[in-house]
């Protein structure tokens, strides 16, 4: 029988790493409520329809990377490739834009088919902030200024760099994309070979391609704030005051376009060198066309996903301390198995009272010996001991595992206050 393993691409955490992950999540979690934004949840699966008319039908995600299938009912349905449109499609579902305006963060798996490489898989965890309603440049300031707290938080915002664009209004933007089509098309030959095949489909996205060559190309090319409408120039200059005066940094890249159809006007992404290729961690802008687009009415929409795993990547030096802070505060173990029981009433009355500390109960019997090397190989700052002597006088022994401090014996009532103090 072959061995069991996980499909290529698609990776299991373990516990280990899961320390580190919720060490983010938590961090994450606790600036999108400070900055009042709630979190929505929505199915992995939706109807592929949905992916084609918000991403585009000529996108390298809709045409190669999609996981796409049939249920049995003959519906043609998609495991989500990215969030944006599954929280459009739950927003405009539940009544959530009209007249209203809505900060709303969620996080979970996104699937797409390619070559797995480190920092990029087919099952990848995103963490998405949304907003809708907000039609002016200071919600794409907001969107900004809490992605950059983010990364101060997590220590990593001298190793990011944000860079920063406008795609201006999609007539400009058609402007732009037929001049630019007239300057690559007798060049054609010289680009490389993803590009020669956006030239006909979406050539905007070949200002993104990594080939050295063809950046050396696209140095002659028009420029696409030179087709700019005077609107999405004056919006991008305010945005540009805006993050001066925040003291947030910046590069402007004209380079810069999103892989997706749906953006306008504001696109920004954070890159760090830490990661090698897979560079970006954070990417987002404006899209406000994308509710209308899919059945809903006008509704201005700025936004932005970042990758977990790849901001993981960047916080390995995180796990020892995101490890510490998972250890259970105590470990207690009693000397005799018939002990048990008394000490598992004594530790379920300190959970009832201390809900917020990790106590770990011993389990599997053993002698006290055996159960200090579990103690400390558990991490707990001290063991919680019931013997035969702490039974007759209704006392626990504790020993300290991770300092020099003599052990203490406690009446069972000074316990919950003991824990409290030490914890």
């Amino acid at each position: 029988m072959s061995k069991l393993s996980a499909i290529r691409g698609m990776n299991d955490l373990l516990p280990e790493q899961t320390a580190l992950w919720q060490k983010v999540e938590t961090t994450a979690r606790q600036i999108l409520q400070s900055y009042g934004y709630r979190e929505i949840r929505f199915p992995i699966v939706e109807y592929t329809e949905l992916f084609k008319r918000s991403i585009g039908d000529v996108t390298d995600i809709v045409e190669k990377e999609m996981y796409t299938f049939e249920d049995r009912n003959g519906e043609s349905l998609t495991l989500r490739p990215e969030g944006t449109a599954c929280c459009v499609r739950a927003g405009e579902q539940h009544g959530l834009f009209y007249n209203q305006t809505q900060r709303l963060w969620y996080t979970g798996p996104m699937f797409r088919y390619e070559k797995p490489q480190k920092g990029r898989y087919r099952q990848f965890h995103q963490l998405g902030v949304e907003s809708f309603g907000f039609a002016t440049v200071d919600m794409d300031a907001e969107m900004i200024a809490l992605s950059a707290r983010l990364w101060k938080a997590l220590g990593i915002d001298h190793q990011v760099e944000l860079q920063l664009n406008t795609l201006g209004d999609k007539t400009s933007r058609l402007r732009y994309v037929e001049a630019l089509n007239e300057f690559l098309q007798p060049i054609k030959d010289q680009l490389d070979y993803d590009s020669q095949q956006r030239l006909d489909k979406n050539p905007l996205r070949i200002l993104d391609s990594k080939d050295a060559n063809t950046q050396a190309l696209l140095k002659a090319a028009p420029r696409l704030h030179d087709y700019l409408d005077e609107e999405s120039t004056r919006d991008f200059s305010e945005l540009c005051a805006r993050l001066d005066a925040l003291g947030i940094s910046y590069t402007i890249n004209q380079n810069l376009v999103r892989g997706l159809d749906y953006y306008n006007k504001t696109v920004f992404e954070w890159v760090t060198e830490q990661l090698g290729a897979q560079g970006t961690i954070c990417a987002g802008g404006r899209y406000d066309g994308l509710v209308e687009q899919l059945g809903g009415r006008s509704t201005p929409a700025v936004g932005f996903a970042l990758g977990l795993e790849r901001l993981v990547l960047m916080l390995e030096h995180w796990t020892e301390m995101a490890q510490q802070s998972q250890a259970p505060l105590a470990y207690a173990m009693a000397q005799k198995p018939e002990f048990s029981p008394e000490l598992a009433a004594i530790i379920e009355r300190l959970r009832d009272a201390l809900p917020e500390k990790n106590l770990l109960m011993h389990c599997g019997g053993g002698s006290i010996k055996s159960q200090m090397k579990k103690a400390d190989k558990s991490g707990a700052a001290m063991a919680i001991i019931l013997g035969e002597q702490e039974v007759q006088d209704n006392t626990v022994a504790i020993k300290f595992l991770r300092e020099q401090r003599d052990q203490v014996v406690l009446a069972q009532a000074e316990l919950i206050k003991f824990l409290q103090e030490n914890g």
